[in-house]
């Protein structure tokens, strides 16, 4: 019989044609040779010109696909999402995002468009090497020199066969950067980073050249080499990702200032010491103690979320006892309307609005929070009776949560975003590009919630259209089955704690687990979390920021406070009024927002206070207060504050025209409750909030009312100058100096209508930056 030869694209077509993901079988070689003949030359030059062997060795390989080719792959920027990491791919190729799938990748290098990225014969002429040399038109650019390390790396593994790993190869199990922070005093302007792989078998390598380094702003840049170069003054983080791993580097370029010198300012508690301690290293000086009426207003605001009465900053600031501070600080907390401004803080988190959860649902949740709060209830308790919460949404208000959350998947993602600080929405399409977050991760957390089910007792919905909306009465139950699908694998998925190996047990209740697991005080997510918000809504920025994006790539700016701080409240039983009692009593929480030539530039570090403008329920019951005219809700009583609103509105727009209160609402931020988020509140300015101001209806029917504040001064019998005062009180917590008495004075003196001249003295007030703003 004669013997059958190929050329060499006939031998690639059959190798191809059997090639698997996890590399050469037995087939693979079988194949050639019931094809060609033991003594088929040829064929036996085409394997050996491609690297291969019959029984590949451990040890054939320098070059490892695992460890170093996907590192490459990462270096060049070759499988990010903007790049062939797109879901769709990019001109043809596509690879997993940012290498989480090796045999994918793989597969796409050696078997996508038969082969051609990589070529056995000469390795020079690979599609993989020429690209992105931009040797030929390449879309990305040039991404490596034909001289540099990557392009080494991948031409050795096309020339030694182009392979998968053999078994056996170790894994990447760790990865060390140094240094992982550093403060850098002018003119020190650089560093280098150094970066060490740790390996299964104990080997560790240095991979600083392959590793890939990304800032998380313009403070600083950093070259391939992982030599990180100032930008400018300031702190960033720059992240370092091998592979799998990735280690964040906190890094800080301070200016000389060679006459700084600390002025020691004293410490109240713990968190002066943690802030004061980071300001001294960053050669910052922080700001003075704020004035009494600045601390006054400050502390009503961020307590009650309402301005002191005239005679409540009469009396504070006639009291000259030292620790009225301290005192003013105990009464706040014991205010009913703690619980009121606390409450609307955790219904916009827990999307009570109307459209879903009713009317009857809404206010029989809000009442269930501001109670739990009233009553001092632990948070970690709160927590609890909401994640395990089921029965009628009418008669056990927790069961609500599920109401609004009826889906595992957003039950998943709203519990780990809302009570642990993790987003892991981007978990569930691929593993999370910048935390340690899996697929796994996602969907075993998604499994606790497999069987939540809604039973809707009536639904007296009033368009029949709309599928969203519930009106009635609803029954949140446990089935005995139901599992969460991986549409990875099209199996089912067992519950499990994220960052656990460890599987919910058989036949335990699933809710209660997994509340227990997120309230425990040994979970320091849970604790970190709500301490971080807690501290965001008293001092305008949270230590982590965003509040609820804790990754390893976002950083707490201060993390020995932040610790300091989870660690007090786990002590303190979760107490929500023994944390707000430890921050309002911090001079770092009383200090000016008056800057120094120090911390001028400071946004991140709690130097001074952060000017921020007051919420829209804030704003329009300051409004209502200076004035002395309630404002008007649909559905609700005259008085209603706007901080005590259940939820957002009572009707529908088309059902009952939005009242002028309602519409300042809406224009200045007030979240419609779609999302579990802090993000969801804006407080950007904008024309229609000016416009509001200067002559909205609000504004305008609260300075015409027969019997505001003014006509009832006027029916008293007061003079000119008591009015002046008092609405200075009233409106900025503090009596007005001589030049505003006297100019104010003067412009009602000479008005022809001394009523008017006085509303429009108010209506000055009620636009001046110092009502609007909280300092």
């Amino acid at each position: 019989m004669a013997l059958r030869t190929f050329s060499p694209a006939g031998v690639e077509a059959i190798i191809m044609s059997r090639r698997v993901v996890d590399g050469w079988t037995e087939r693979c070689h079988s194949d050639v040779l019931r094809a060609s003949g033991a003594g088929n030359v040829l064929v036996w030059l085409a394997f050996a010109a491609v690297g291969l062997s019959v029984s590949p060795a451990a040890g054939d390989m320098p070059v490892s696909f695992q460890n170093d080719v996907m590192a490459v792959l990462s270096k060049a920027g070759c499988n990010q999402g903007v790049c062939h990491g797109n879901q769709n791919g990019k001109n043809g190729f596509k690879l997993s995002l940012r290498g989480e799938d090796p045999e994918f990748d793989l597969a796409a290098l050696t078997r996508d468009m038969a082969g051609r990225r990589v070529n056995g014969f000469d390795a020079d002429s690979s599609l993989i090497l020429l690209k992105p040399t931009a040797q030929i038109p390449h879309e990305g650019g040039q991404r490596f020199a034909v001289d540099s390390t990557e392009y080494r790396v991948l031409k050795q593994w096309i020339a030694d066969g182009a392979r998968p790993d053999p078994t056996g190869v170790p894994k990447l199990v760790g990865l060390d950067v140094a240094p992982r922070k550093q403060v850098l005093v002018a003119p020190e302007d650089r560093v280098s980073l150094s970066v060490t792989a740790t390996f299964s078998d104990g080997t560790a390598r240095d991979v600083t050249r392959l590793a890939v380094y990304e800032t998380s702003n313009q403070v600083a840049s950093v070259t391939p080499e992982g030599e990180v170069r100032r930008a400018s003054v300031g702190e960033g983080v720059v992240l370092v990702r091998y592979l799998d791993r990735q280690v964040p580097v906190e890094l800080a370029f301070v200016p000389a200032r060679p006459d700084f010198a600390w002025s020691d300012p004293p410490e109240v508690n713990l968190i002066d010491r943690h802030v004061f301690a980071k300001l001294r290293t960053l050669r910052i000086e922080p700001s003075a103690l704020c004035s009494d009426t600045v601390f006054l207003r400050r502390a009503y605001l961020d307590t009650l979320g309402m301005l002191p009465t005239v005679e409540e900053t009469r009396g504070f600031l006639a009291d000259d006892r030292l620790d009225k501070r301290d005192r003013l600080i105990d009464r706040l907390l014991l205010r009913s309307e703690f619980a009121d401004y606390w409450a609307l803080k955790w219904s916009d988190l827990l999307r009570s609005e109307e459209k879903v959860l009713d009317r009857k649902g809404v206010q029989a949740l809000h009442h269930w929070v501001r109670r739990s709060i009233a009553e001092g209830k632990p948070l970690d308790a709160f927590a609890r009776e909401l994640i395990a919460g089921r029965g009628s949404t009418y008669q056990n208000p927790p069961a609500n949560y599920y109401r609004a959350n009826r889906d595992p998947t957003v039950a998943a993602e709203t519990t780990a975003q809302l009570f642990l600080g993790i987003r892991l929405q981007c978990a569930r399409c691929h593993n999370h590009p910048f935390d340690r977050w899996t697929q796994d991760d996602y969907y075993g957390l998604a499994a606790f919630f497999a069987r939540v089910r809604l039973k809707v007792v009536a639904n007296s919905r009033l368009d029949r259209l709309d599928q969203h909306e519930f009106d009635g009465e609803q029954v949140i139950w446990i089935a005995r089955e139901g599992e969460v699908v991986d549409p990875r694998t099209g199996g089912t998925t067992r519950p499990r704690f994220p960052d656990a190996a460890e599987e919910l047990s058989p036949g335990e209740d699933r809710l209660e687990a997994l509340a227990d697991w997120i309230a425990s005080p040994d979970n320091p997510y849970f604790a970190r979390m709500q301490a971080n918000r807690i501290w965001y809504h008293l001092m305008g920025r949270g230590i982590v920021d965003a509040i609820d994006d804790f990754r390893a790539t976002n950083p707490p700016s201060n993390a020995a406070l932040l610790d300091a701080l989870a660690d007090d409240f786990v002590s303190h039983g979760f107490d929500l009024r023994h944390l707000v009692r430890t921050i309002l009593r911090s001079r770092t929480y009383q200090l000016s927002s008056e800057p120094n030539e120090t911390n001028r530039d400071d946004a991140i570090n709690f130097s001074h206070a952060l000017v921020k403008p007051l919420e829209a329920e804030q704003l329009l019951d300051a409004v209502a207060q200076v004035a002395g005219v309630p404002v008007k809700f649909n559905g609700y009583p005259l008085g209603t504050r706007a901080g005590g609103l259940p939820g957002v509105r009572a009707f529908r727009r088309r059902d009952r025209a939005p009242t002028g209160g309602e519409m300042f609402l809406q224009t200045f931020g007030k979240p419609e409750r779609l999302l579990a988020c802090e993000c969801e509140r804006s407080d950007d300015t904008t024309l229609g909030q000016a416009l509001q101001l200067i002559s909205g209806p609000v504004v305008n029917e609260v300075l015409a009312e027969d019997d505001n504040r003014i006509g009832r001064l006027l029916a008293e019998g007061k003079s000119t100058a008591e009015i002046i005062d008092e609405l200075y009180y009233v409106a900025l917590s503090r009596p007005p100096n001589d030049a505003e008495r006297e100019a104010a004075g003067l412009y009602v003196a000479v008005a022809q209508d001394r009523r008017a001249a006085l509303e429009d003295v108010l209506w000055g007030l009620l636009n001046a930056k110092e009502f609007l703003l909280r300092r």
